[in-house]
């Protein structure tokens, strides 16, 4: 009986060193959130927010973009460049939150209160955003809210926490779609208070998606990109972080001499890790880049209707 010959695994240097000819081929961009696997941080050429990826989506030169995330922001990156191809490591890897605003129940929400004004997390599908009047990342949220005449009723959606985060913050009232992030709603203050008895020495800091009583025991309180750029210019030494632990990597990066503790999701689960997040690996990037698939693609009507609240986005956060 004749064995089977094995099949060659590739190295992670061999596949960094794959991932880098094909950019080079393709004449490709790789954008990349801060909470993918550390390995897929390395080797992008941008890695950021959603609002940074935004950016960095329309202001490309590139003729490729890959993206490795979620969906929607492949999605937000195609409603921007409708010229360009774009691929995802993985067309599976969606987002539960954006999944919980389905586009016939939203469109009902929005006729339930004529005249208001809907801003949508960017957490949404496209067609969500083609029925939003505004988009907003954590990054901007307050700052697009702040936009708004007062007077006017708001409608926001999909995560109910950071809408009564920026209630709270603004005063301003409105009208909350009930959807959350389950990385974020996993905290509780229980578990995350006793966290915080262990290492007396780290201030808690945490993502607006993260439900009020987590918030206000938090020294700050912020986006993912708030969060890291808090940690660098910040005098304290170690830090309690109560978001998806993928932004530990840069963290630790930035501030090497720095502790950075992962908040916990219970006792028996140290971490509340984006499952989603995580199915972007170096194998499934190589093998898109290699095939140009899975692609993103969308109707033209849709995307164009999607363009208007995230081009609004983008010139208010200038």
């Amino acid at each position: 009986m004749t064995s089977e010959p094995a099949v060659h695994r590739p190295s992670k240097e061999e596949l960094f060193l794959q991932v880098g000819q094909l950019k080079k081929k393709l004449n490709a961009v790789l954008l990349a959130h801060y909470y993918t696997v550390p390995e897929i941080q390395m080797v992008a050429d941008v890695v950021g927010d959603s609002l940074a990826l935004a950016r960095s989506a329309e202001k490309t030169g590139a003729d490729v973009i890959v993206f490795a995330g979620v969906y929607f922001m492949a999605e937000t990156a195609k409603i921007l460049n409708p010229e360009k191809q774009v691929l995802v490591p993985d067309q599976y890897a969606g987002c539960p939150l954006a999944d919980s605003c389905p586009a016939d129940e939203f469109r009902q929400f929005r006729l339930e209160h004529p005249g208001a004004v809907a801003v949508s997390y960017i957490n949404s599908s496209a067609e969500i955003k083609a029925m939003s009047d505004l988009i907003c990342t954590s990054s901007n949220a307050e700052r697009v809210i702040r936009s708004i005449p007062e007077g006017k009723q708001i409608l926001f959606g999909p995560d109910r926490n950071l809408g009564g985060y920026l209630m709270n913050k603004t005063g301003r009232e409105m009208v909350l779609w009930q959807g959350y992030c389950y990385v974020h709603e996993a905290f509780s203050e229980r578990y995350v208070l006793d966290a915080c008895k262990l290492h007396p020495e780290a201030v808690l800091i945490a993502h607006p998606e993260c439900r009020e009583e987590v918030l206000r025991h938090a020294v700050f309180v912020g986006s993912t990109q708030a969060l890291l750029d808090f940690t660098v210019s910040s005098p304290h030494r170690s830090f309690m972080v109560a978001t998806e632990p993928g932004i530990l990597f840069e963290m630790q990066k930035r501030s090497p001499g720095k502790t950075f503790i992962p908040a916990p999701r219970d006792p028996e689960n140290p971490r509340s890790v984006c499952k989603q997040m995580k199915q972007n690996t170096l194998e499934k990037l190589v093998e898109c880049m290699q095939l140009r698939k899975p692609e993103v693609t969308l109707p033209e009507e849709l995307r164009t209707a999607a363009l208007l609240p995230i081009r609004r986005m983008l010139d208010l956060s200038r």
